[in-house]
Formats: structure tokens, sequence, C-alpha cells
């Protein structure tokens, strides 16, 4: 049984629905898909997702959100209407929607709409079984996937029938509604890979691949053919946006092999994403960059002499809602880089308040505008000359480098620069090593 995940821009509108429905009938091994809401038709679009989002903004401040939600609607009517399918019973569908967002149901109820009227639509046109999400995948606080998901499906799941669930979604342990993070149908890919053991899980986007470099920066950047659940895991917590960074976990006890495949070019190899690879004379599969990052500095003579501080501090940050992404430690200090987004100046200058006054701090410093550049590969480690190459990539583009994190990760060597030298540094790094 193969699962297939179709994302926003394979659902846009009716004709990219169609080369959908002409894809799965190619291979009746394609059983299960997993499908997300309409996104943009063009660069001036908006997705759907970001539109229901909108929607509770406005019941939030106490406003209806009937006018907005008219959009909203018109995305999957006119959908319907060139598809020559039937609107009427859909109508009740969407009316209900609206009122339980207007009835202050939330964000992620909100959100997760998209995806529940794509699947309840694309169901109907394929005349398939639907099955929603919400209450068989069950997420947990911290949005990992709760054991029970797994008996849910495997009941929900009948031999012989063919579904088409939503992504994005499925219910905390008390029912309510609970989305994963933007882009999380990949997620729910993963998931009913896992629970129907398939021997393929295809990916399907509006590109032919993971790419070795973002090709809106390098002209000539390559498709992946093969690379690791770490390769791509690491490559995606730096920034490439194809495969969600989180998707891996679900199925990688069973070994499920991923093809990223192009909606729109569905004969193209694209990217097998696999167990492990061979470096076979290749040991990187790309460079990527995340931006957005804000970097907390800290120092205390001795520092690590009492034990448990570590754990203390970082307590303290989650107090104040910073989960830190990367992390780097001195003889007498520590430095974390978070998502700038996680919280205000207001908040943060408070946190730094306190951690100064309650661990006696010598210093505590936070700054705001850095980027993560990552080169990936299996064979980072091997290779003895990929630290000067770097090294020399950046003295030639004059960036400056704020650190350099080699050996914690056998798949990947790390940088901090400024954001702003972010994409200069990808290039010049590109050019570099490829």
């Amino acid at each position: 049984m193969i699962v297939c995940k179709f994302g926003g821009s394979s659902v846009a509108d009716a004709e990219q629905i169609r080369k959908v429905k002409s894809i799965v009938d190619a291979n009746t091994d394609r059983q299960v898909v997993v499908v997300s809401a309409p996104g943009r038709r063009n660069k001036d679009d908006e997705k759907v997702t970001d539109m229901l989002y909108a929607c509770n903004a406005l019941v939030q401040q106490g406003l209806s959100c009937r006018e907005l939600f008219k959009k909203v609607s018109s995305r999957y009517t006119d959908i319907l209407t060139a598809l020559e399918m039937d609107k009427k019973p859909f109508i009740p569908v969407l009316e209900e929607v609206r009122q339980m967002i207007d009835a202050g149901h939330g964000a992620e109820y909100a959100a997760s709409r998209g995806e529940y009227l794509s699947a309840r639509l694309i169901a109907t046109y394929f005349g398939w079984t639907f099955l929603d999400g919400d209450p068989v995948i069950v997420i947990n606080h911290d949005g990992t996937v709760n054991e029970a998901t797994w008996e849910n499906l495997r009941q929900a799941i009948k031999p012989g029938q063919k579904y088409i669930v939503p992504g994005f979604y499925g219910s905390d342990t008390e029912g309510k509604v609970k989305t994963f993070s933007r882009g999380g149908s990949d997620i729910t890919g993963a998931i009913l890979s896992r629970a129907v053991m398939a021997s393929l899980y295809e990916n399907w986007t509006d590109v032919s691949g993971v790419f070795s470099v973002d090709p809106r920066l390098v002209s000539d950047a390559k498709v992946i053919p093969t690379m690791s659940y770490r390769e791509v895991r690491e490559l995606a917590g730096v920034g490439a946006g194809v495969f969600h960074e989180e998707a891996i976990a679900p199925i990688v006890s069973a070994g499920i092999p991923i093809n990223v495949k192009n909606t729109n070019a569905p004969l193209d190899r694209g990217t097998m994403i696999v167990p492990s690879r061979e470096i076979d004379g290749h040991p990187l599969v790309g460079i990527s960059a995340k931006t957005g990052f804000s970097r907390i500095r800290l120092r205390k003579l001795m520092l690590f002499k009492k034990s448990g501080i570590r754990h203390a501090l970082l307590t303290m940050l989650h107090i104040f809602g910073i989960r830190p992404t990367f992390s780097l430690f001195g003889i007498d200090s520590i430095v974390w880089f978070f998502d700038s987004s996680q919280a205000s100046i207001s908040v943060i200058n408070a946190m730094c308040s306190r951690l100064k006054t309650e661990f006696e701090l010598d210093s505590i410093e936070i700054d705001q505008g850095h980027a993560i550049v990552g080169v990936i590969g299996a064979g980072v480690m091997e290779d003895t000359s990929l630290i000067p190459a770097c090294t020399a990539a950046f003295s030639k583009a004059n960036i400056k480098l704020n650190f350099l994190n080699y050996g914690s990760s056998d798949t990947s060597i790390l940088f901090g620069v400024a954001a702003e030298d972010a994409q200069s540094a990808v290039i010049h790094l590109y050019k570099a090593l490829f």
C-alpha cells in the first residue's frame, strides 16, 4: 500500500485536483491520500489557512467573521463548480464551520478547517471514504503523537477501502481539535504511513524533489536523488522547506521510504528519503539557512560547578515561553539561540532580569537578527577539507562568523551569521563546496 500526501499547491484549484486524481488513479496501490488546505493559485493569492487564522482573529476581537469567511467559501464553491459537482450538500458544511469559528472555538479549530473542507470535497469527488483526523489522531501537549493513535487508526482503516484524510490536525488528549505546526500535513502522512505499514510514502508538492540549495538563490541548483532520514531532518531544521522536519519521527522505526515528487511533473523521479545511504563519493546533500533567531549569552564564574545549573536555567527559559533551538557552552558561559517569535522584547527583558538575579549571573545579554547556516551530509566528519573550504568562502565574501558548530552531529556543520548575511553565505558556500 502507498500513502500519498498532496500539499496546498496540489489542491489549490480544480485543475490541480484533477491532476491529483490522475496521479492516484495511475497506481492502484495508492489507497490512502492525505490532503492539505488549498494553497495559493498565484503569487498574489491567499492561502485558505491564512484566511481562516484571520477569521479567528476577528472573533477574538469580538467581531463576526461572516464577511471574511465568504472568501473562504468561494474558494471551495469555485472548485465544486469547476469540477461539475453539486454544491448544495456542501453549503451547510461551510456554514457550520463558519458558525463554529464565530462561536469562539479557537485558532486551532479555525486553521484545521481548511484541510477538513478540502478532504470532504476531494473524498466526494473521488468517491472514497472520508476519514477525519479528529479524534483518531491524538496529539500530545508537546506536539508528539500519542500512542493511542496507532490503535485508533488500526480500527478505523478497513482492508480494501480507500481513504481521504485531512492533514495538519487531530485532537488533544481531551478531545479538542489540535494542529501540528505549519506544514504539518507531512506529519499526518507519516502517521498514516506507519499505521498501515505502507510500502512507500509519497509526498507530492510543486517541486521535483528536495534541492541541494534554494533554487531561487542558485539557478543551477540540483535535485538530491537520495538522502537519509537524518539528512532531510537536519536540512529542514535549517530552513529547507520542502519536507517538514518533524515528519520523519513517526516512520523511523518502520523504515518506510519517502518519495518527494512533483504534482505538475509526476514522471520526474523526485527525491528518495531512506533510513541510510552510502556516501559513495558524495558526502554532502545540501546547504540551507534559517533566519529569525535571537541570541542569549550568559556568563558566571565557575558556572558549571553548581549541579543541575543547565537544567535550572532552561526551566526558567521555558517558564517565559522560550525553547532554544541551538546551544553552545564555554567554560563559564552558555549561548542559546531561539526563534525570536517565541517572546516579545518586554518578556525577554523580564526574563533576563529574573535570570540575573536568581542565578547571580555576572552578565546576561540578548540580541536579535541572527541566522543559522547548515552544511548537511552524511560525510561531513570524514572530509577534512570541508572546514577550510567553508571558512575560506566566508572570508572571501567578508561574512563574519558568530559561531561554528562542528562535531555535535556527524551529519551537519552549523555556522552562525547575521541574518542579513544568510543568503550570501548560502550562495558562497554552495559555490565553494558543490
